[in-house]
């Protein structure tokens, strides 16, 4: 399956979307697409070590400390990572472990060891693209 087609995939078959690192500061800068997905009936779970432990919610979700945690009480479609690049192998790890189906490394975030761990496993593996740009564009013709 090329990229598109995994894009195609993703947002065909995904309403619940973990986003590992999301803080506050991450969700201002995305505020309107971020609504924008929820109307569409999407359902964004924060997964923030620091935010859990203050007991903050974002988008009016509770965040997780844990990709773990969070799949223990939400039924995930999407991991949506923005956390740095070296933490992506024990974020993908986790992903395999919790079974969710689909991985998106953020724009910027590229790990192709982890990507290819990942895929072997049978995830659906996007890098290095914005969710929430393609989002946006989804049902655009393209050009």
């Amino acid at each position: 399956m090329n990229e598109q087609q995994t894009i195609r995939a993703i947002f065909a078959g995904g309403h619940t979307v973990a986003v590992v690192g999301l803080s506050p500061k991450a969700w201002r800068e995305s505020f309107g697409v971020s609504r924008a997905m929820q109307a569409a009936g999407w359902r964004i779970i924060p997964v923030n070590p620091v935010v859990a432990e203050r007991g903050e919610t974002i988008l009016g979700e509770k965040a997780y400390a844990t990709l773990a945690d969070a799949a223990l009480h939400e039924s995930i479609d999407l991991v949506n990572v923005f956390r740095n690049s070296e933490d992506v192998p024990p974020v993908m790890e986790e992903a395999i472990a919790t079974g969710a189906p689909a991985v998106w490394l953020q724009m910027g975030i590229r790990h192709d060891a982890a990507a290819a761990r990942a895929r072997a496993a049978g995830l659906n593996v996007v890098q290095d693209r914005c969710l929430k740009v393609e989002w946006m564009m989804r049902d655009r013709p393209s050009t």
